[in-house]
């Protein structure tokens, strides 16, 4: 198993735009340190989007050398070419990551037997697992769940990372195969968990980490009413976190709490005077500002 918390990191910037890797080595010590046990690098929140090759593969060799004896270390390295895809999994293969997380393609809204056929050409550059990242508010496909049964069929398909709200396809996710569930938003950690997930691929935990951990704790403990309270504890995080477009909110809570990541890349812009706000105030409704003053 890859993990049950893992932390879809962000990627720090100087003050030039460029890389800090510095900086992210910090920050995927950080999350090791405060209950991830293991780190997603350049996807969504990482920015992958800007990144140039060369620096997705800094990142990720900075990764392995920094926390990869004691946790897993995840390379995003889909994207909606397969040939892009298939040479940054096989680059990323030759740094020593773990595994692989790969989107469904975007933009070209390929059917369902081309998107199999992306799945398949990716899996024979690497015998390490892959994950795959059902996104459809983002890249407007939505991988149902007989696609999903197909690419459970490629033997390094080994989890899903399922960021769509529907119940009813993890579900069966779950009873039509043999993919390990992970949650793709904060929101669905726990629901994902009783429906029988393993985890999630986080964000909040840049932020809460120590309590998300153990609310995973709690739940496989057999205390789910204790799972529940943390839940609604951190509410108010995954609330602040969802004020605008991810990455653009986990940044700005960073900063508020001391952590030196940077700004973010065009397209994405700072946080609105009237998002961080909301972010602050959210911050401090769930103590987390308080916790850092004192």
């Amino acid at each position: 198993m890859l993990g049950e918390v893992l932390t879809a990191v962000v990627t720090p910037f100087r003050a030039d735009g460029s890389v800090d890797l510095d900086a992210f080595g910090r920050m995927c010590t950080q999350l090791v340190e405060t209950g991830s046990d293991g780190v997603v690098v350049a996807g969504t929140t990482g920015e992958a989007p800007t990144l140039s090759d060369d620096e997705r593969l800094a990142l990720f060799a900075a990764a392995v050398e920094t926390v990869g004896d004691r946790a897993t270390v995840i390379a995003g390295t889909g994207t909606y070419s397969t040939a892009h895809s298939v040479h940054l999994t096989g680059q990323a293969h030759e740094l020593g990551v773990d595994a692989f997380l790969v989107v469904t393609p975007y933009y070209s809204k390929p059917p369902a037997r081309g998107i199999v056929a992306h799945f398949r050409a990716i899996a024979d550059a690497t015998d390490r697992p892959i994950v795959v990242y059902n996104i459809p508010q983002r890249v407007v496909v939505n991988l149902g769940p007989e696609t999903i049964a197909e690419l459970a069929e490629i033997p390094n398909v080994a989890a899903v990372k399922q960021a769509t709200t529907d119940p009813g396809q993890a579900r069966r996710i779950l009873a039509e195969t043999e993919l390990a569930l992970y949650a793709g938003n904060d929101d669905l950690l726990l629901p994902f968990l009783e429906l029988g997930g393993v985890g999630g691929i986080l964000v909040y935990t840049h932020i809460v980490g120590p309590r998300v951990r153990e609310l995973v704790t709690l739940f496989k403990e057999g205390d789910v009413e204790g799972a529940r309270a943390i839940d609604a504890e951190l509410r108010p995080v995954i609330e602040a976190l969802a004020v605008t477009t991810n990455p653009i909110p986990v940044k700005a809570a960073l900063a508020m709490l001391g952590h030196d990541v940077g700004g973010l890349r065009l397209p994405l812009v700072e946080a609105t005077d009237e998002e961080r706000s909301a972010i602050r105030e959210a911050l401090e409704r769930a103590g987390v500002l308080e916790r850092v003053r004192v």
